[in-house]
């Protein structure tokens, strides 16, 4: 075992949004897995999880990227 953790140094002027503490941090605090960002503003950072939802849906209801049949699957090319 390391005696010292390796941390991500945050950069100012890049926002982050923390999905296990669900809130905005300047600079990378917690680990990639549980963030989104970087943003350029804090802003930003602050609608990242409405940011989230509108590309899920826009992908969801993407007539390329699902099937005749309603299966799913890959874009025709």
């Amino acid at each position: 075992m390391a005696l010292f953790k390796k941390r991500t140094v945050g950069k100012p002027g890049e926002w982050y949004y923390c999905l296990e503490h669900k809130k905005v941090e300047e600079g990378p605090e917690c680990p990639a897995k549980d963030r989104f960002g970087p943003y350029a503003s804090r802003e930003e950072a602050t609608h990242a999880m409405e940011t989230a939802q509108e590309r899920n849906l826009e992908w969801e209801t993407d007539p390329r990227w699902h099937d005749a049949g309603g299966k799913g699957g890959t874009p025709e090319e």
